[in-house]
């Protein structure tokens, strides 16, 4: 896996790229120069975290033929205030089904996700609260 990334102005915007030629935009807070051009560094971790548990989701309601509609992620996290660095103290995701879903497969497809497939979660995990909940629509 390899990333490149390009700076992008004379501040603290950069572009990402991937060996598949997708782009990211990543910049800094506003109150150190940043320009809101892109995500800031730590929101592309949540993203990342509900990348990975979305796809993993996905792929085991799949398997288990269930007729998935669509899903969608709320996610909310604390960073440690006064830290350096500022690691998550707390991260919550809040996933909105839909469907006409078996709710015990939607509790196992996440337990799997959390406990065993998500490397992100298993990443931030080491060092932040990570809790989830859902509602099916």
């Amino acid at each position: 896996m390899i990333i490149q990334l390009e700076r992008k102005n004379k501040a603290y915007h950069f572009t990402a790229v991937n060996e598949g030629g997708n782009t990211l935009n990543i910049d800094a807070n506003p109150a150190i120069g940043g320009e809101n051009k892109g995500f800031r560094p730590m929101e592309t971790l949540l993203a990342g975290l509900g990348g990975c548990s979305g796809i993993d989701v996905v792929s085991i309601l799949t398997k288990q033929k269930e007729p998935l509609e669509d899903v969608k992620m709320t996610i909310t996290a604390k960073r440690i205030e006064g830290a350096i660095p500022s690691l998550f103290e707390t991260i919550h995701v809040e996933y909105h089904f839909f469907g006409n879903l078996n709710k015990e497969k939607i509790e196992r497809a996440l337990a799997l996700t959390y406990d065993k497939y998500c490397s992100v979660a298993q990443i931030l995990n080491k060092t932040a609260k990570l809790e989830y909940s859902y509602k099916l629509n």
